[in-house]
């Protein structure tokens, strides 16, 4: 008998339930495991591998608009962290040149009025976007054709879709006169470059791409 229960106890018992003793009966004698006694092991097959992360492109677009027949969409693109490329298509403009700005906040509660000063985080005079010196949202001039319709491409690496810097939920503007690009002499050249009133504005959201 003590051979028969010897030979029983020698084998291990496993339970779907880490947390409840085991219990078998043989012939009217039974014993209990606890979890304890219960050893599990598992093996993986293959060797990790490293992580690899990917930077994403992304997209964004602005439907301008504003209290006069001036309305547009622009759109931006970024790919991997690089430049931001942005498509700009306003029509109901006067012919000629017309100051395109990014401003600080997206706020359109007031109309264009309330989308602040320029996107300026590190809060330089305004400029030429080809210049050193320049506000990040200082995007030059577009310019309308005999159609009162301008279309542009701009190229630019101050104004990104993602990080501390992003422009996403900032407003575009499009402004009534050229812009001086702050080399005009006027008391407003390094602020606005003089490029008078707001036109139509517009807030940057994401969009798939």
């Amino acid at each position: 008998m003590q051979t028969a229960l010897t030979t029983m106890a020698s084998h291990t018992l496993l339970s779907p339930f880490p947390n409840q003793l085991l219990k078998s009966s043989f012939s009217g004698l039974s014993f209990k495991l606890s979890p304890q006694s219960i050893t599990l092991s598992a093996t993986t097959a293959a060797a990790s591998k490293p992580l690899t992360v990917v930077a994403a492109a992304k997209k964004a677009v602005a439907v301008l608009k504003g209290t006069s027949a001036v309305e547009g969409v622009v759109t931006l693109t970024q790919e991997d962290g690089g430049p931001t490329t942005v498509n700009v298509r306003i029509s109901g403009l006067a012919p000629g040149l017309h100051g395109f700005h990014l401003h600080e906040y997206g706020d359109t509660t007031n109309g264009c009025i309330s989308t602040g000063p320029h996107f300026n985080p590190s809060k330089l005079t305004h400029g030429a976007p080809e210049d050193e010196v320049r506000h990040a949202g200082d995007l030059g001039n577009i310019v309308a054709n005999a159609d009162g319709v301008a279309e542009a491409t701009i190229v630019d690496n101050q104004i990104p879709l993602t990080g501390p810097n992003s422009v996403v939920g900032r407003a575009l503007v499009v402004h009534e006169l050229q812009d001086d690009l702050g080399k005009g002499g006027h008391e407003l050249s390094l602020t606005t470059g003089n490029a008078g009133g707001r036109l139509a504005c517009g807030v940057v959201g994401l969009t798939p791409v």
